[in-house]
């Protein structure tokens, strides 16, 4: 399978990403239908860590569910091309079409716990996102819309201030570690 393989070439920046890491290879190994929310358990989604041309600014949307500044990703529903789908969801949720990923392999992955919680009238259950990050490059200067139904604002932020600016303790940690990769990425392109 092509997305275990991809998993499995990914190098671990961290002790968190070596645990996710083991714990995804064995939600693949496990269960047939982790790229579609069918599997109510565990599934993929893709998200995307949006930084402007210099690094220093990241692209942050308030996030309706949650109630937090966060950043931008979704399901992956089937598709096998995570880039893909990190890039069109930067798209559908703030306008920005001028879009390049730094890389094309995985920045980062983590196993994300989702709280129960009501999507279009739905209840959906506890869950874990097994998700996998890019880093992609945005113009500062194009136009940033909001989607209403998924958020109220998008925002550049500096990269502590979007940490800062989250309410989710978890999910600050993980900003942290992407911004922390920021510097090892500009050197493997120099």
């Amino acid at each position: 399978m092509q997305l275990r393989n991809m998993i499995e070439a990914y190098k671990p920046y961290n002790e968190q990403e070596i645990e996710d890491k083991k714990r995804i290879l064995t939600y693949i190994d496990t269960y047939p239908d982790v790229l579609t929310r069918e599997n109510e358990i565990a599934h993929f989604s893709a998200s995307a860590w949006v930084v402007n041309h210099d690094f220093t600014k990241t692209v942050m949307a308030y996030h309706n569910i949650y109630q937090s500044w966060s950043w931008l990703g979704g399901h992956v529903d089937g598709e096998e091309d995570f880039l893909k789908v990190a890039l069109q969801e930067v798209n559908e949720e703030t306008g920005l079409s001028k879009l390049k990923p730094v890389q094309t392999d995985i920045y980062s992955i983590e196993i994300l716990e989702v709280p129960a919680h009501i999507k279009r009238g739905k209840e959906i259950p506890e869950h874990l996102h097994l998700n996998v990050t890019y880093l992609i490059q945005a113009d500062e200067e194009e136009q940033l819309l909001v989607k209403p139904d998924e958020n109220s604002a998008v925002a550049w932020m500096f990269l502590e201030e979007a940490v800062e600016k989250s309410s989710e303790a978890e999910m600050k940690e993980i900003y942290r570690k992407l911004n922390e990769k920021i510097p090892v990425v500009q050197n493997q392109k120099n």
